[in-house]
Order: structure tokens, then C-alpha cells, then sequence
């Protein structure tokens, strides 16, 4: 199982799911990029995952699986 940078899995990321990931079946990987802040903080961090971050959560994280609902995990809503 892949695991984005945001912490979801991405074999049940909605993009992943209807094949519109701009990453195929890499999936979210730190890296600059203009269209999701989260790959590019992690990318600037040098960390892997957002949960290896010292300021998880924080307001980049907010944007992504947690305001969507992709991540029941994440929202805490297990």
C-alpha cells in the first residue's frame, strides 16, 4: 500500500480511484510542486510524511485529506 505525504492511502484517493492522479501510481511523494502544498512543505522539510513533521498538524495540512473527508484516520473520526 502507497502512502501520500498528507498520511492518506492513496489507493483510496478519490484521484488515484478515477485515474487522475498527476503522479500515476507513484502517488504523492515529496517534491516541489505547484499544486498541492503539502508535497512541497514536505519537499523544503527534507521529512517523508507529514506525521514526521515537528508542527503536525498545522494550517498546510488543513488543505488537504482532512478538509476533503478523504481521511477518516487523519480527521480523527475513525
Amino acid at each position: 500500500m502507497k502512502i501520500g505525504v498528507c498520511g492518506i492511502a492513496c489507493e483510496q484517493c478519490p484521484r488515484m480511484k478515477n485515474t487522475t492522479c498527476p503522479n500515476k501510481d507513484t502517488g504523492c511523494i515529496p517534491k516541489d510542486n505547484k499544486f498541492c502544498h503539502i508535497a512541497s512543505c514536505a519537499y523544503q522539510r527534507h521529512i517523508r510524511l507529514c506525521f514526521e513533521c515537528p508542527d503536525f498538524p498545522c494550517e498546510t495540512t488543513k488543505t488537504g485529506p482532512i478538509s476533503y473527508g478523504y481521511c477518516q484516520y487523519l480527521a480523527g473520526k475513525k
